[in-house]
């Protein structure tokens, strides 16, 4: 799909994976569209992206303020759902077992949410007119290398983002028909402001255990990635892991 003056719609735009994929789509040429729940941080990631840049406050689980807010967008050829969350928290740890709604909040936000977007998104594609390719647009889910390798305490964020990658096939095909791709990213460990606050202690052996190169990932890689699902036609119900080779270790 050709993105030069084409509407993506990117979620969790305000920083991090989402803010960096956004710097690489308007630079290749693309409106877009952040979404996220902190008003003054998409508003700074927006102004910071000049006129190609919008910004929208609305939860990604709000199903009718999901709907009426792509509704509003008008033509939508692009989704990258990057909106997420995590937490560390042992099935049974020394308080006994995992407060249920703590499960609850981390698949909804990251499963139900990327979900929420999805289907919202799909159904304002599918009246777009087709391109050169047969294409009317393309969903790019963030699941991450979590989904096959879940450390200790990552349960719940290993399920939502399993959840990820399980629904990309089946989507793809659902959607095969309207001339919708739908592929994700699952990314290992990037040199984002969540891993900058961490220690070294946590840094280090992430690194140690990166097969080539030693280093963290670069959000700007990601958004690449991202990039590149959108302008190659035949990339469809796949999974990329981006992640140096590594593969988490149980702790």
């Amino acid at each position: 799909m050709h993105i030069a003056g084409k509407l993506v719609v990117v979620t969790g735009g305000a920083s991090g994976l989402g803010y960096a994929a956004a710097q690489v789509l308007v630079a290749a040429g693309a409106r877009v569209a952040l979404i996220d729940r902190d008003a003054e941080r998409v508003q700074a990631a927006a102004l910071s992206l000049g006129s190609a840049a919008q910004a929208y406050v609305v939860d990604v689980v709000d199903a009718q303020g999901v709907s009426d807010l792509l509704a509003a967008l008008g033509q939508l050829h692009g989704l990258l759902n990057c909106a997420g969350i995590g937490t560390a928290s042992r099935t049974v740890g020394k308080q006994g077992p995992m407060p249920l709604q703590l499960f609850e909040q981390v698949v909804q936000v990251n499963l139900i949410g990327s979900f929420n977007l999805a289907r919202c998104a799909a159904a304002r594609m599918a009246l777009n007119e087709v391109d050169e390719q047969g294409e009317r647009g393309v969903i790019i889910h963030t699941a991450s290398i979590a989904a096959y390798e879940g450390q200790v305490g990552q349960v719940a964020y290993a399920a939502s983002k399993g959840g990820i990658v399980g629904m990309t096939l089946p989507m793809a095909r659902d959607l095969a028909g309207l001339g919708i791709r739908v592929n994700t990213i699952a990314p290992g460990i990037f040199d984002t402001p969540l891993m900058q606050a961490a220690s070294e202690d946590v840094r280090r052996p992430l690194i140690a255990a990166t097969q080539f190169p030693k280093r963290l990932g670069e959000p700007r890689e990601f958004g690449e990635l991202a990039l590149h699902i959108m302008q190659n036609s035949f990339l469809n119900g796949e999974v990329l892991r981006i992640d140096g080779g590594l593969r988490m270790p149980a702790r």
